[in-house]
């Protein structure tokens, strides 16, 4: 069944079919081999799929991302960043890190906070003489950390999915995030350590004050809703419902956004949530059919043959998710994959959050990695280069992020820790 499933799964992909309707369609053939086929029991777990509370976050945070990209919180973000370490050698890459950081506790969409950035900083960088490769693949690099810091968008799926505390898996993603942004620092320094680019007057004390007071409202918004988070003032969809109140009031106070802007970013909203909720109910029917089929008993069984140490399962499967990114976009590879490995990693004992977590940032990777990077895809049509040069581009910071998942393995207090000191 486990082949079965793969097979009829990657076929359905690979020959153009819509994701959703893939996951629809391995449903259908495991339960008709099955003799178990009904209509009716699809229906209603497809009916179910969509009808979650938690999931009511994903909308919010996305109209979050929307409002901020259009509401003047970008530029002031990016002006900040840039009076702190835009004097510095290589300094454009430094406010990218910065800025991309602040961006990941706004939006919990990597693809939105990569467009937004990039808008701004990619003309800025290759106007100041960094290659068009280099500039674009540090955007895109740091675009995925808002796959992994809180509001996550992929942790509240794999939270509803697996049946987790979304919050805890929140404060776990928050020190993964920041590692990985210290690791692309260190990279870009190696990079640009005998750069003669450029760079900005240093800003005083004063200008860099000034820069605080105009970005401080939009700083905020990570500091709410993780306080609010941890201080149980609101679950994480309401958290979403005040992140995107919040987010419409400073950008009407900064008089940039204006109330016919708003129909557009409704529509824009509401046709991703479409998406991601179709194949969220879509992906219910795909579990239903992985439980009949008891596909998580096979893979344990097939697995305790290989090895019985949880690290050198831990390993293999993280390969093979790795494998996944490549080929299948962030969401989908959640929705399908979480509900057969779950099972798999409980039974060696190991932590179903801390799997989360580095799940999320193993098909994070994916979003930065040919052929299907969607990340990719968004950084080259800002920079107008091809795939394959972007590529060059983000290989070391690529590596940066592999070896950030690597020490995450070996090292799993660096993410269980803060979960038990706050959660």
């Amino acid at each position: 069944m486990i082949w079965l499933f793969l097979i009829s799964l990657f076929l359905l992909l690979f020959s153009g079919t819509p994701v959703a309707i893939a996951m629809l369609g391995s449903a259908a053939i495991m339960l008709a081999t099955m003799g178990l086929y009904d209509h009716q029991i699809m229906a209603e777990y497809f009916i179910n799929g969509a009808n979650n509370f938690s999931l009511m976050a994903i909308p919010f945070f996305i109209l979050t991302g929307e409002i901020m990209k259009q509401g003047g919180v970008s530029k002031r973000i990016v002006d900040f960043s840039l009076s702190l370490v835009g004097h510095i050698k290589g300094g454009l890459g430094y406010v990218a890190i910065i800025a991309g950081l602040i961006f990941a506790g706004l939006s919990g969409s990597a693809v939105a906070d990569t467009a937004a950035l990039g808008a701004i900083l990619i003309p800025m960088m290759m106007s100041k003489g960094y290659s068009a490769r280099s500039s674009t693949g540090i955007i895109c690099a740091v675009g995925i950390i808002a796959m992994v810091i809180p509001p996550s968008i992929p942790m509240i799926v794999f939270g509803v999915i697996g049946g987790v505390s979304i919050t805890k898996m929140f404060i776990g993603g928050a020190p993964a995030g920041l590692l990985m942004c210290l690791g692309l620092w260190f990279m870009w320094r190696y990079l640009y350590r005998d750069t003669e680019i450029a760079v900005f007057d240093r800003k005083t004390w004063g200008e860099r004050g000034k820069a605080f007071l105009s970005a401080f409202w939009a700083l905020m918004l990570p500091v709410i809703i993780i306080v609010g988070l941890r201080g149980g003032i609101f679950t994480p969809t309401e958290a979403g419902v005040v992140a995107a109140i919040y987010a419409t009031i400073i950008s009407f106070f900064y008089k940039e956004l204006k109330l016919k802007d708003l129909m557009s970013i409704f529509i824009s909203t509401t046709k991703t949530t479409g998406i991601v909720m179709f194949i969220a109910a879509s992906a219910m029917v795909s579990a239903y059919a992985i439980t009949i089929a008891q596909i998580p008993q096979e893979l344990v069984a097939i697995l305790r043959d290989i090895s019985s140490s949880p690290m050198i399962i831990l390993l293999i499967i993280m390969i093979f998710l790795l494998l996944v990114g490549c080929v299948m976009d962030l969401i989908p590879a959640i929705l399908i994959f979480a509900p057969v490995l779950l099972p798999v990693v409980i039974s060696y004992g190991i932590d179903p959050i801390y799997f989360g977590v580095l799940m999320v940032i193993n098909l994070s990777i994916g979003l930065i990695t040919p052929p299907i990077g969607t990340v990719l895809y968004v950084g080259a049509s800002i920079s107008n280069i091809k795939i394959g040069e972007l590529a060059k581009g983000i290989a070391p910071f690529l590596l940066v992020h592999v070896i950030v998942m690597l020490l995450l393995i070996l090292f799993p207090k660096i993410i269980t820790y803060p979960i038990e000191l706050l959660g």
